[in-house]
């Protein structure tokens, strides 16, 4: 196998992290912290523009918040209600929540935020809703085009902005009435944030935050000088110790998995783009990659050992269905690659009608997760008769191809919502959601099942027949619009003064999600 347990650090890389974590805050002041856990936003802290949907967004508030189990639990509501009709919530909201700014955070701040959110383009799906109107200082009113069960999950993502102060430059600019309010951010460096003196909710215990963003060597060696409080490591590093450190491995829903473009080629997007492969087109292809990858080994050799297979976007949430997950065997994907007609031709690699069984796997060349997994799967699919070859390159260039060759995407999420965004019809080459234009009538007709369910849970059973009914789904054992591979732990080195409490089962990795619950972090030491 190409990829070893550990990587090669380089000492120049350290000596640099050095000097600069050096020039920072002394991290003796324990009313601050330096965190250096990734997570900057290409597009700022706006979330309108989607920032936060991974987690709380902590310069603003969300009508509602999820506890360490993920149960519900208020931030600014303190009553929501849905209509008998399902087309209508009416929103109450506490009375004493002011922004950072000192000015008071009402009703029309939080309907102006959710129809600047409809019209503003970003990575939220609002797309039901008709319109939110203040009724008073302390309700809303949200009235939807139809019923649609997911519409609720913006109450815990969309942090409310001012309705006078918001406008261009917010992004990098944020007011809110979250636990904290932004200082200064120099992007590509460091962010520093201190507390929110209005903020409604738990007060944190520490004042002043200084998130820095620096490369994963960078980072830990900031760690091991005592630079920072907080780092984040792939997986890779996850067994260094560092002294004066505890290691906390938190699992999360944070999956990796191949995306297949569907069509066959010879077809164009509306963009003009080129969309389609020759090979992943075919059925008999993607649900024999998802029978003879070995997860396991994916698992231990990419991950070392830090995470669990993946066979879905949300193994193990209530709207995910275990019974689509397929058994590694990696004789019956050949005898279905030789029933289908691919047989072996030169140095092993399949052929079927003068088409060889070869692709690229792409994957952003920063990521060396990504890149160990993509190196793996591609030696693991030569025993089949496939050659993937892996191509590190920039999300931009990513975004050029991704309609015609497999990408190692990173999803993960707290809502049933991001499963309908990647496989349902209408989605198909929506930024980075379904690039493969996955499209089936029975999967739609079982998400359109869920989004008119009278209550989230009630809706569960039809996310899970969309995965897999006993004919068909976007499963591995159906479709196969996907191959999941592997769901990640998050592993952070955190000071051992430093207690961070009880944890959620994280989601994907865009933001903080570790700081979800930063108001219950203390400082144990004197």
């Amino acid at each position: 196998m190409m990829i070893g347990k550990t990587t090669a650090r380089l000492a120049a890389t350290a000596v640099a992290a050095v000097a600069m974590f050096s020039a920072g805050a002394p991290a003796s002041a324990k009313s601050e912290l330096i965190l250096a856990i990734g997570g900057e936003p290409d597009n700022g802290y706006d979330p309108l523009l989607g920032w936060g949907r991974y987690g709380h967004p902590l310069f603003q508030s969300t009508l509602l918040k999820r506890d360490a189990d993920l149960n519900t639990v208020p931030d600014l509501a303190t009553e929501w209600a849905l209509s008998d009709d399902r087309k209508v919530w009416t929103i109450k909201l506490r009375p004493d929540v002011f922004f950072s700014d000192g000015t008071p955070l009402a009703a029309e701040d939080v309907a102006f935020t959710f129809n600047e959110a409809a019209t503003a383009g970003g990575a939220l799906d609002l797309t039901v809703m008709d319109r939110a109107e203040a009724v008073n200082d302390s309700t809303v009113k949200i009235y939807l085009n139809r019923p649609w069960v997911t519409f609720s999950e913006n109450f815990y993502s969309l942090g409310v902005v001012p309705s006078q102060e918001y406008g261009p430059g917010y992004a990098r600019q944020p007011v809110g009435s979250g636990p904290y309010r932004l200082v200064s951010w120099t992007e590509g460096e460091q962010l520093i944030v201190e507390a929110n003196s209005a903020y409604h909710g738990r007060k944190p215990a520490f004042d002043r935050l200084t998130f820095v963003f620096s490369g994963e060597d960078t980072s830990l060696a900031a760690a091991r000088t005592g630079d920072v409080d907080m780092v984040s490591v792939p997986a890779l590093m996850a067994d260094d110790s560092i002294d004066g450190f505890d290691r906390i491995v938190v699992p999360s829903v944070d999956n990796r998995g191949l995306s297949f473009p569907i069509p066959q080629p010879g077809e164009v997007n509306a963009e003009g783009q080129p969309v389609g492969n020759a090979v992943t087109s075919d059925l008999a292809i993607r649900r024999a990659i998802n029978l003879g990858v070995d997860r396991e080994q994916l698992v231990d050799v990419a991950l070392n050992g830090y995470g669990r297979p993946a066979y879905g976007p949300a193994d193990g949430l209530p709207w995910s269905n275990p019974d689509a997950a397929v058994t590694y065997d990696p004789d019956a994907a050949r005898a279905m690659l030789d029933d289908a007609g691919w047989v072996p031709g030169a140095n092993g690699i399949r052929v079927r009608d003068g088409v060889r069984a070869a692709f690229d796997v792409y994957f952003p060349a920063s990521d060396s997760v990504r890149q160990a997994l993509s190196i793996v799967v591609s030696e693991q699919l030569k025993a089949l008769g496939i050659a993937a070859q892996p191509k590190g390159v920039t999300w931009e260039q990513i975004g050029r191809i991704d309609h015609q060759q497999p990408v190692m995407f990173g999803w993960g999420s707290h809502s049933p919502v991001e499963v309908y965004s990647l496989y349902n019809s209408a989605w198909g080459g929506i930024d980075f959601y379904n690039p493969g234009y996955f499209a089936d009538s029975t999967v739609d007709g079982h998400f359109s099942d869920a989004q008119h369910a009278e209550s989230l849970e009630q809706s569960y059973p039809h996310w899970q027949a969309a995965e897999w009914d006993g004919k068909t789904g976007f499963s591995a054992r159906g479709l196969a619009g996907w191959a999941w591979l592997v769901n990640l732990d998050h592993v952070y080195f955190v000071n051992e003064c430093l207690d961070v409490g009880e944890t959620q089962i994280e989601p994907h990795g865009h933001g903080w999600p570790i700081t979800a619950m930063i108001e219950q972090w203390t400082w144990t030491c004197d």
